[in-house]
């Protein structure tokens, strides 16, 4: 696939990019190769509603790494920022950050990513890329300023992907709670007339284009 060369789309893979973090130099997508990726950007160091996510993401810190995933965070705002911000949070809130966080002082992650608003000036928005073993972007997520990412959804679609992944079915809205099939998964649509026959014989189904199972 030709990557577009403006925002970045699912299933384009992540551009190759050397980054300064907090735990050192990363190349991305190389050095995450074989595990899932959560890179999400928040608008700046020291700042309420970004504080309450760190802590919420670094409380889930052992979820995600039971899933194959990292997390890594990003802002515009230059290493000696992120260490100090950390440090307060630590000291004061005692939640310690076990991920690292990029530096982009200069805002050139932040815009090849598509991270900064139009007309918001340097602070980049609250984006949230999920990006998979082989460094495809599979889910893009925007937050205002105003309002804090829900991490639990973060980590529900991740496990809902690699599911859907390793058992080729699609996710309900909702799952695992569902309100019409609960934590059951959708089967793939029959590729021929002969198969949408037999389709209701196989699993439980509301109609033949609507068929589900549990895993």
């Amino acid at each position: 696939m030709e990557q577009n060369k403006g925002m970045l789309l699912i299933g384009e893979k992540l551009p190759e990019m050397e980054v300064h973090t907090t735990h050192g130099k990363k190349v991305l997508p190389h050095d995450y190769l074989g595990r899932w990726l959560v890179l999400f950007s928040h608008p700046a160091d020291f700042t309420p509603v970004c504080t309450t996510e760190f802590i919420s993401f670094a409380k889930n810190y052992e979820k995600f790494k039971e899933l194959n995933a990292e997390l890594l965070g990003l802002s515009i705002d230059q290493v000696f920022s992120h260490i100090k911000w950390v440090e307060w949070i630590e000291n004061e809130l005692k939640v310690a950050i076990p991920f690292p966080i990029i530096a982009d002082d200069m805002g050139k992650v932040a815009e090849r990513m598509g991270m900064i608003h139009p007309g918001g000036g340097t602070k980049t928005v609250r984006a949230v890329f999920l990006i998979d073993p082989e460094g495809i972007i599979r889910l893009i997520l925007y937050y205002p300023a105003e309002v804090g990412r829900n991490v639990a959804e973060i980590l529900r679609v991740l496990e809902a992907f690699q599911i859907s992944d390793k058992h080729n079915v699609a996710i309900p809205a909702n799952w695992p709670h569902n309100e019409l099939i609960g934590d059951r998964v959708i089967v793939p649509p029959p590729s021929n007339v002969d198969d949408a026959k037999e389709r209701p014989k196989k699993y439980d189904c509301f109609d033949w284009w609507f068929c589900h199972k549990k895993i």
